[in-house]
C-alpha cells in the first residue's frame, strides 16, 4: 500500500497565491529580485514578499496630503498661536500615524517647528502610498548627514558616535537629553 502525502488545502492555495503573484511580478522583474533567496523561505513567507513586492511596483506615488480622504489640509503655522499649535500638531500625528506615517528623531523639534516640517515638507511630500496592514512609512525628521551634529548629540548609538569620530576624524558634540521629548505612536509590535 503507498502512502503519499497529500498536500493539504492550505498548501495548495499558497502554492496557487504563489504561481499568480509571480505572473503578476513578471512585467516588473529585474536583476533586483535575485538578491533575496526565495530558497529559505517557507511559501506562505515567500508570497508575504511577493505581494509587498506587487503593492510597491502598483503603488501609486500621491503628496502625503493626498493619502487622506479627504486630503488631510492644516492651517498656517502662522496662523496658530502656542497651545493651538500643540493641540493640531497632536490631532495631526495622530492622523499620519493612522494612516501609517510614523514620525521619527523628533524631540528635537518643538512642537511649532515640528509642525512646520510637516505642513511645509512630509505632507507635499509626493510618495508611494502602499497599501498593506504591515507596511509603514517612516519618516525621519533628521537628516542624519546633514544634521551630523544634533544626531550624533541627541540620537547615535555609542557605536554610532564611535564610528562617526574615526570617520570623520572629528571630535564628538556632548550627549544630550532631547529638549522636547514625546511619547510617539509607534509601529506595533507585530508588524
Amino acid at each position: 500500500m503507498n502512502e503519499s502525502k497529500q498536500p493539504d488545502l492550505d498548501e495548495v492555495d499558497q502554492l496557487l497565491l504563489n504561481a499568480r503573484l509571480r505572473d503578476e511580478l513578471e512585467p516588473f522583474l529585474d536583476e533586483s529580485v535575485n538578491l533575496v533567496d526565495v530558497r529559505s523561505m517557507s511559501t506562505p513567507a515567500e508570497n508575504e514578499f511577493l505581494a509587498s513586492m506587487l503593492a510597491w511596483e502598483q503603488a501609486p506615488i500621491l503628496p502625503i496630503s493626498q493619502w487622506f480622504e479627504p486630503e488631510l489640509t492644516l492651517p498656517a503655522p502662522d496662523l496658530l498661536e502656542g497651545a493651538e499649535v500643540h493641540d493640531v500638531l497632536w490631532e495631526t500625528i495622530q492622523k499620519l500615524y493612522d494612516n501609517r506615517i510614523i514620525l521619527d528623531f523628533t524631540d528635537h523639534l518643538s512642537d511649532r517647528e515640528l509642525y512646520c516640517l510637516i505642513y511645509r515638507d512630509i505632507l507635499p511630500s509626493r510618495e508611494k502610498k502602499i497599501d498593506l496592514p504591515k507596511n509603514f512609512l517612516h519618516w525621519h525628521c533628521l537628516d542624519a548627514t546633514t544634521e551630523a551634529e544634533t544626531w550624533l548629540r541627541y540620537y547615535a548609538s555609542e557605536h554610532e558616535r564611535h564610528e562617526w569620530s574615526i570617520e570623520n576624524l572629528s571630535t564628538l558634540p556632548e550627549v544630550a537629553v532631547p529638549p522636547f521629548p514625546r511619547r510617539m505612536p509607534r509601529r506595533p509590535p507585530s508588524s
